[in-house]
């Protein structure tokens, strides 16, 4: 973390040096929300249907997702670092996700592709690059990781008392209102932090402080 020396105090002695006050760091798995709150009355209708095909999808996912978190999980214990391809393969992996439970809890509106790209839903994962990790938390990452499943759990469950809620006000309204869009989105933060600590793509613990980036 770099560091950033406060301005010189004429007040200190010679050859005093001023403490160094660290840069506050952001989490590296940061939901963008570029959402306009408008809903389409049709596709909030059907939006668990319109689910279906991305179901399906997921397995293909979730077979090689396994076997590739299983490979990072070694990755780490032996050099430290995820291999560059297995952090981009499993950084889409998480994004796709995070664009298909958005759509689905009416946090955004666009029908979300099948392949988790940056860039290409209103409501995005932004996740840093392969960095340093510890081999020991790596190793008892599956028991750390106990407590943040527990609060992302319940968040989901707010998440569905949210979308509920949100599914009859955008029939009515057209929209969703701000206060409930940006509920969802908070808890849909901490669960992809979750899910990212949980693969290794970070060994920074998931967060409550911050907010989704608009």
């Amino acid at each position: 973390m770099s560091e950033q020396l406060p301005p010189s105090d004429p007040g200190l002695p010679p050859g005093a040096v001023p403490l160094a006050v660290p840069e506050w760091a952001p989490h590296p798995v940061r939901l963008i929300v570029n959402d306009d709150l408008k809903r389409s009355r049709l596709t909030v209708f059907f939006r668990i249907l319109l689910f279906i095909p991305h179901l399906f999808w997921q397995y293909f996912w979730l077979f090689a997702t396994f076997w590739c978190v299983i490979i990072n999980w070694f990755a780490v214990l032996i050099r430290g670092r995820s291999p560059e391809d297995l952090h981009l393969f499993l950084t889409r992996v998480l994004r796709y996700r995070t664009h298909l439970i958005s759509y689905l809890f009416l946090v955004s509106n666009p029908y979300p592709t099948f392949f988790g790209r940056h860039g290409a839903h209103p409501v995005d994962l932004e996740i840093d690059g392969p960095d340093r990790q510890s081999r020991l938390v790596t190793l008892f990452r599956v028991v750390l990781v106990i407590p943040a499943f527990v609060v992302a759990y319940v968040l989901v469950f707010v998440m569905s008392v949210v979308a509920l809620i949100g599914w009859f006000v955008a029939l009515v309204i057209g929209r969703m209102p701000k206060g409930m869009r940006d509920l969802s989105a908070y808890c849909l933060r901490y669960e992809a932090q979750t899910y990212a600590y949980l693969i290794v793509l970070t060994s920074r613990y998931p967060s409550f402080s911050g907010t989704p980036t608009t």
